[in-house]
């Protein structure tokens, strides 16, 4: 799934286009590197996002192409 998909599937942004602008920003990090919007996740991949100075960091732990608002904490883990 790409990344910017992903983003907005586990709600940890709110908007696929917001995504895709912080992916072009590099404010959205996989693995220690900057990532294009067009990145393909996989499982245990570690994805940092900087909000201004609010960093957040989570392990990818399920890739679904849809799911629940309720059900969308459960596709990641958040480590920092």
């Amino acid at each position: 799934m790409r990344l910017d998909k992903y983003l907005k599937v586990s709600r940890l942004i709110k908007r696929r286009t917001v995504a895709n602008e912080a992916c072009d920003n590099a404010h959205v990090t996989v693995n220690g590197r900057p990532a294009k919007a067009s990145y393909d996740v996989k499982e245990n991949d570690v994805i940092e996002i900087s909000f201004g100075e609010r960093r957040l960091k989570v392990r990818v732990l399920d890739i679904r192409e849809h799911t629940l608002k309720a059900d969308a904490a459960s596709l990641y883990e958040v480590i920092s």
